[in-house]
């Protein structure tokens, strides 16, 4: 029978009056693999703090080992043999793979020299307890995302971890690299380590985890075995609604119907070539391909941020400008980038501001000055359409949840009244609430005659939301498929042959 390894007993935390935590109890066993899952702003990232003794709970009990530890400190956490991973996984991309494993675990020993034998020694022995390969004289920063955290993970072991925790680690691996993932993760159960998954990911919790404990509104609403859910239970507490899921009823597209996105066998040099397709009014389609298959260079070229050296794009019949942002937004196309931090949002500026940003021509009077009152009302009106959950539009952008954020980045685009909405990987990082949302915006948005593409490798969100799919390899569409003739299971077959 396992033993627990960690037990916290009624967690609270606060921050300025705010309830992050209220009450949390939670027991995590020797080898165990529980999924800890709740929406943006559920108390998740908290918890984990306090399970690592970077937060102090304002009230409540740590047990670890048998052992209540009224204060837990950060390296008292790792004493015990706690590891977090974070989604950023904490590496240094200049340092090579031997390096970012073994150089903090040399540290810990209180080495005052690098042994650079001992170093590379402990670093394959790390790889080596998950049984991968990776060159240890590589730099991590031209390592993929997968491989990236894998090192991570190697990392951590060298410390004698006991519990793992890792947070949202699939979000940007493809379902191949999740496979690998959940290999080393079930290896590493073998060994006697608990896994403490963090995810609102449905299909992956159900694939991975043993027990499940949600999180909402700073609370512990339900716990138990996984076989005791299903999914519609399982969204039904993390959102407290019933969201249900349908298929997208595509419209019937007359055949003589110009279409309002011809893409006529552009290419970039190194990037991608030969890509033609139609998009009809009305219509969503997806394009969706491994890592590296070219499908965010080509949203990217399609709106103008790369200069296409060969083929045509045309809009209502009309020839975009190659390489022009401002003649793709003239023409109505519309681009919610893959990262809404970096690409997306001017994150210490207002709600306001995000929203009107590329339309602030439009917020001038006749002096050429900021008319408040316009921006106020449109801010207000976007707010309310797309639910944006804010007590105030002058907040900044970085105080929202992501799926809040991502529906200030749709707003922003919206108000162009786009005639091409083209959406990057609309939901990563979006809690399964408000990726229900944006899917039936998106449809709502077609069903009023805009034409949509969805880019994506979340095999159900392309499946579930587009009437047909295209599938990119090495910078080639390789296939054309009716999703009406698709399920999961073949739509990640035709993947992996790609």
């Amino acid at each position: 029978m396992r033993e627990p390894f960690i037990q916290l007993t009624g967690i609270s935390k606060s921050f300025a009056g705010v309830h992050a935590l209220q009450d949390v109890d939670l027991t995590i066993y020797g080898g165990e693999i529980r999924c800890l899952a709740g929406e943006n702003g559920g108390g998740k990232s908290t918890l984990i703090k306090v399970i690592s003794g970077f937060y102090t709970p304002d009230k409540g009990q740590i047990e670890i080992g048998g052992r209540v530890f009224p204060k837990l400190t950060p390296q008292q956490a790792i004493n015990e043999g706690i590891q977090i991973i974070y989604q950023d996984f904490s590496v240094f991309p200049n340092l090579t793979v031997a390096e970012n494993i073994a150089l903090s675990y040399q540290r810990l020993h209180q080495k005052k020299m690098v042994d650079w034998h001992a170093l590379k020694k402990d670093a394959q022995r790390a790889l080596d307890l998950i049984h991968i390969d990776l060159d240890l004289q590589a730099p991590v920063g031209a390592l993929s995302v997968a491989d990236r955290q894998l090192v991570a993970i190697c990392r951590a072991l060298l410390q004698d971890t006991k519990l793992l925790v890792m947070d949202e680690p699939t979000t940007a691996l493809t379902r191949k690299e999740v496979d690998a993932l959940f290999n080393v993760v079930r290896n590493l159960q073998k060994k006697g380590i608990s896994i403490l998954f963090v995810s609102h990911k449905l299909e992956e919790v159900f694939e991975i985890a043993e027990e499940l404990t949600i999180l909402r509104n700073g609370k512990k609403v339900i716990e138990g075995p996984m076989k005791d859910f299903d999914r519609q239970k399982f969204i039904f507490y993390m959102t407290g609604r019933t969201i249900e899921t349908t298929k997208f009823v595509p419209p019937v597209i007359p055949p003589s119907s110009e279409p309002v996105l011809k893409v006529d066998h552009i290419g970039i040099k190194g990037l991608f070539k030969d890509i033609s397709f139609e998009l009809h009014a009305g219509e969503v389609i997806g394009i969706t391909g491994l890592l590296g298959s070219g499908r965010s260079e080509l949203a990217r070229a399609l709106f103008g941020l790369e200069a296409i050296t060969s083929g045509k794009v045309y809009v209502g019949g009309e020839t975009i400008k190659p390489g022009s942002v401002r003649d793709a937004i003239a023409h109505g196309i519309a681009y919610v980038p893959e990262d809404r931090l970096t690409e997306g949002l001017f994150l210490p500026h207002s709600i306001s501001r995000n929203i009107y940003a590329a339309t602030i021509g439009k917020m001038l009077d006749r002096r050429g000055i900021i008319d408040n009152d316009k921006v106020r009302k449109v801010t207000d009106d976007w707010i309310r359409e797309l639910s944006i959950v804010t007590p105030s539009g002058q907040l900044p952008v970085q105080s929202l949840s992501g799926g809040n954020q991502q529906r200030v980045v749709l707003a922003k685009w919206l108000s162009t009244n786009p005639k091409v909405l083209i959406l990057n990987s609309p939901t990563v990082g979006v809690d399964i609430g408000s990726k229900a949302d944006i899917h039936a915006y998106a449809r709502k948005l077609a069903g009023e005659g805009m034409g949509v593409i969805i880019i994506s490798d979340d095999i159900p969100e392309v499946l579930d939301n587009c009437s047909r799919v295209l599938i990119m390899k090495k910078g080639l569409i390789v296939g054309t498929m009716d999703t009406s003739e698709m399920d999961n299971q073949a739509l990640s077959m035709k993947l992996s042959e790609a």
